[in-house]
């Protein structure tokens, strides 16, 4: 993001925001990249929307037995705070933090998404 200091604009990076490293359902990341391109949004902005609806809930009803076979390895960066509820979340209910991930796709909220172009405002 750019923040204007004494009237000149800087460069700098959203401490706000941590990278975290998943597997994930291939399906599902397809899907979401679908309606992201679809949205002019970002993935990983419409599962932080899930996210937070489920843990708006705080429940969930997920199957173990269920889990995807096609997880594959994915990158990129969560809202800190969001993603340490994420994490006490999964704990709770004795679950991965993947499986959290995956379940909340189904509950993203694209009105409520963050534009592909906030990474690059000014505060």
């Amino acid at each position: 993001m750019w923040k204007s200091v004494n009237g000149s604009l800087v460069h700098t990076t959203d401490i706000s925001r941590v990278k975290f490293r998943t597997n994930i359902s291939k399906t599902v990341l397809e899907r979401l990249k679908n309606v992201a391109d679809k949205n002019n949004t970002h993935v990983n902005y419409l599962m932080e929307t899930g996210l937070e609806d489920v843990l708006s809930e705080g429940v969930i009803t997920f199957n173990k037995e269920l889990r995807p076979k096609d997880r594959t390895q994915y990158k990129t960066t969560y809202d800190k705070e969001l993603l340490e509820k994420v994490k006490e979340f999964a704990k709770e209910h004795n679950l991965y933090i993947n499986d959290v991930i995956e379940y909340s796709a189904d509950f993203v909220n694209i009105e409520n998404s963050k534009k592909r172009d906030h990474k690059h405002r000014t505060e």
